[in-house]
């Protein structure tokens, strides 16, 4: 299911309001309606309102960002401070995304520190449909970053520059949707 109008509301309004909490909640009762097992969320700039969701239906439902966080800190090395980079194209995310994954890091005792980069006007070049330059600003940002031990693409509509940052970089590149499938699969299994 597609709801392209909640992150034009969310940068338009400059934060999350109820309404828009509602709409993840009217999702969730649709998909559940629909005879969904399970639902992924795709957007890391509604944390609070995809928990809400969470709670609306007894489906397992995960956070974007949930399994790429997992996989990044499970790279800490002991006493050691894990190196985070962190890319967007859409710019509301990384605050609640950088509170999350500190969250998580702080609960399994993991020093971190992360760094974060927006890359502006990529999201417009794929929205032009000039996915090649999206790609490119994507992977240029990696060289903005200082050095780390696992660089994060913050949006799902990066996944398909992974590659491009990859070749950038000599620490693992991870993209969103690759992590969330892997452990929606894993957690569907166990089920």
């Amino acid at each position: 299911m597609l709801d392209d109008s909640l992150s034009v509301d969310r940068a338009r309004d400059g934060r999350l309001t109820e309404r828009m909490t509602q709409r993840f909640i009217d999702l969730s009762h649709y998909a559940m309606s629909c005879g969904c097992d399970a639902i992924l969320f795709t957007c890391s700039a509604f944390g609070p309102a995809i928990e809400a969701a969470a709670l609306a239906t007894p489906l397992p439902t995960f956070k974007p960002n949930q399994a790429m966080f997992d996989m990044a800190l499970a790279t800490a090395r002991p006493q050691g401070v894990l190196h985070i980079g962190l890319l967007a194209t859409f710019e509301p995310s990384l605050a609640s995304m950088v509170v999350e994954l500190k969250q998580m890091a702080q609960h399994l005792g993991i020093a971190l520190e992360i760094h974060t980069a927006h890359v502006p006007e990529a999201m417009d070049d794929l929205n032009r449909g000039q996915a090649d330059l999206h790609h490119q600003k994507i992977a240029n940002a990696v060289l903005t970053l200082p050095t780390c031990d696992v660089i994060l693409l913050a949006q799902f509509s990066m996944a398909a520059a992974q590659p491009w940052a990859q070749r950038q970089s000599s620490v693992p590149v991870l993209s969103s949707p690759d992590c969330a499938v892997t452990a929606l699969r894993q957690r569907m299994m166990n089920v």
